[in-house]
């Protein structure tokens, strides 16, 4: 065979090669994908749309609090201003905590982690396909609920914690308070299921190889918020369908003269409620992490500190709760233990920013526009947890408790120490998730304006506490030193606001006419960036091997799995099966495969039905409660007896 024929024969076995790889893709696209239109947009399972969707959705409820902050703001800049009503700034307060906590905060770091988790650890789904979609349209009917007041001119009215007796019929009549109490009900199942999802996908569902010493920092610190959340969360989904029963049913859980008591309100509350700060918190500093890595151009130092912090404070935070009730009576001695624990809740917050700053010191920092996010997180999550530091001290905090200062406070940890991850992370991820690039310089504008609007709404309110202006108040009189300080404070809330509405303005023309954006436009090291941008259905036609915390910093080309384990579904013929390996637990070989389901009709049904059987009850209607609730038992059957494709 001369040398031209080995050419030619060559050439052809390496066209049949590639032939027999597209009509692999091709096969690998009609197993995966959603049907179109409407049918696909209700019966989808993929955890990259449902991720999508949670952060949308999440981002919609954002910017309708923003809203009801500003009008709050602009009530509050000048001294006996007649913006709005007392009670239609009951109403703002009440919506715009709720909606900031209960779908903004939780439900779009949930978004991130359905997007995120089996792509960082190297699988094709989550755990619960079905069960993660269930999550988001319980979440999407929560929503919904809280809004509806809006159109039966009944939104609620005592507070984002709707605390008794405040929240009693005799002082909130009307069914604004049921709603809210069952929204927060439906949050509550919607978090606990994503929660149980996310910690069976990390011990199961892990790539080959990928140890928990070599887990990436993120999904570290979603492991530790779902674990939090199994045991917190329960508290307040008690709370809120406790009062739903004192207001429906006439019972008396928070009633002192029938025997009830406002404050075992108060102690359930916060006992979900001061873990929720870490609840929150853990996944945005697992993203900051993240971040801060790969845009240092160093791997992370630390990372067993960061990892073991992680778990320090997902078990510390479960002993700071009373100190929001140190000025309701507590006993001396609960009050000194709760107030040690506030304060020793800093320690390995301190080891995290030690880590972060050692991995910027022995970097090369790259001061992209995720980066400049997180450094603004930096700097305003110091100044929350200085002053954290102080309300966990009982003298001071007695003095602060009721007053501005404490507004500057939770802002700083929550909106500086949530938001900046938040925004950082949208456009560090954003090329993955859209595959297009954004324009730096106007993103780079939006922190800049975030930043700036942050602190000057935020920062004054702390000398404002200090001046004595009580928190939860519509008004105030002229004379007492606070107008000045209120107007810059409404200033620098319409600046923020503007720097929000900036980052959608650029997102938005990315999304229309960005420029393509290749597989790792940041040289990054995790194994998202592995796939393509957007990734395929399938994440993974070949599950990759892990062999460090850095896969794709330290090997080059990325090593897969190999055909000896292909009974496990970790090869092409498993992603064409709709098949994903499972690990044994802790170790880090296959045992196994799980079987991907198909898209179904299920999840969105018995979310429907659930929210059937609380319309039911705010209605007083038996039957229509009976009803769904006997379609809620079908449709649970259902789910669990078949695991096909129902729309086939």
């Amino acid at each position: 065979m001369t040398d031209a024929d080995v050419d030619r024969a060559a050439a052809a076995a390496i066209g049949a090669a590639a032939a027999r790889a597209a009509v692999d893709d091709h096969a690998l696209e009609a197993s995966w994908h959603d049907r179109p239109g409407w049918l696909g947009f209700f019966t989808t399972v993929d955890h990259k749309r449902l991720g999508i969707r949670y952060i949308v959705t999440s981002f919609v409820f954002f910017f309708a609090a923003g809203a009801q902050a500003l009008l709050m703001r602009t009530q509050l800049a000048t001294a006996e201003a007649d913006v709005v009503a007392p009670e239609a700034f009951n109403e703002l307060f009440t919506m715009h905590g709720t909606t900031m906590i209960f779908l903004f905060n939780t439900p779009v770091l949930a978004g991130f982690a359905n997007y995120l988790l089996p792509l960082h650890l190297g699988t094709r789904d989550l755990a619960f396909p079905r069960l993660n979609a269930f999550s988001y349209w319980v979440f999407l009917f929560s929503g919904l609920f809280l809004y509806a007041g809006y159109l039966i001119d009944a939104p609620p009215d005592a507070g984002w914690f709707a605390y008794v007796p405040l929240a009693d019929r005799d002082y909130s009549p009307g069914v604004g308070l049921e709603l809210w109490a069952l929204a927060v009900v439906f949050v509550g199942i919607s978090t606990t299921a994503g929660a149980i999802n996310f910690i069976v996908t990390i011990f199961k569902l892990r790539a080959p190889g990928m140890t928990f010493n070599r887990m990436p920092l993120f999904a570290w610190s979603v492991l530790a918020m779902a674990v939090m959340v199994i045991f917190a969360v329960p508290a307040v989904t008690l709370s809120a369908a406790l009062l739903a029963a004192d207001r429906l049913f006439d019972t008396a859980f928070f009633h002192p003269g029938r025997g009830g008591s406002v404050l075992l309100y108060q102690h359930l509350f916060w006992f979900w409620g001061h873990p929720e700060v870490y609840i929150l918190m853990l996944p945005a500093v697992g993203m900051a992490s993240t971040i801060i890595g790969v845009f240092s151009r160093q791997r992370f130092v630390g990372y067993l500190w960061a990892a073991a912090a992680f778990v320090a404070i997902a078990f510390i935070s479960f002993g700071v709760w009373i100190h929001h009730m140190f000025t309701t009576g507590v006993p001396d001695l609960a009050m000194a233990v709760f107030s040690a624990a506030s304060l020793i809740i800093v320690i390995p917050s301190g080891v995290l920013y030690a880590t972060w700053i050692a991995t910027m010191i022995n970097g090369r920092v790259e001061l992209a526009t995720p980066m400049l996010f997180m450094g603004g997180f930096l700097v305003i999550l110091l100044l929350g947890g200085v002053t954290g530091a102080m309300v966990s001290v009982m003298p001071f905090d007695w003095q602060a408790h009721d007053s501005y200062f404490i507004v500057a406070h939770l802002h700083y940890v929550l909106n500086g120490g949530v938001v900046f991850p938040i925004f950082g992370a949208l456009y560090y991820w954003w090329p993955k998730m859209t595959g297009r690039l954004f324009a730096a310089r106007t993103a780079k504008l939006s922190f800049w304006t975030m930043f700036v609007g942050f602190n000057l709404t935020f920062f004054p309110m702390h000398v404002l506490g200090l001046l004595g202006m009580p928190r939860r108040v519509y008004t105030y009189r002229e004379g007492l030193g606070w107008e000045t300080l209120n107007t810059l404070a409404t200033i620098g809330g319409f600046l923020f606001g503007a720097g929000a509405l900036l980052t959608v303005a650029v997102l938005g023309q990315s999304r229309r006419r960005g420029e393509p954006a290749p597989a790792n436009p940041w040289g990054a090291d995790t194994l998202e960036w592995a796939a393509a941008s957007p990734p395929p259905e399938y994440n993974f036609a070949a599950i990759p091997l892990v062999r460090s915390r850095h896969p794709l910093w330290d090997a080059a080309p990325l090593e897969l799995a190999g055909d000896g384990e292909a009974a496990h579904g970790v090869d092409r013929t498993g992603a064409l099966a709709r098949a994903t390996p499972v690990l044994s637990g802790m170790e880090t070989e296959p045992e196994g495969e799980l079987a991907i389901p198909r898209p179904s009709w299920r999840p969105v049904a018995v979310a429907l039905a659930i929210a059937m059987v609380f319309v039911g009850l705010l209605i007083e209607a038996v039957v229509v409660g009976a009803a769904a609730a006997i379609a809620v038992l079908v449709g649970v059957v259902a789910w669990a007896w078949y695991t096909g494709d129902d729309l086939e």
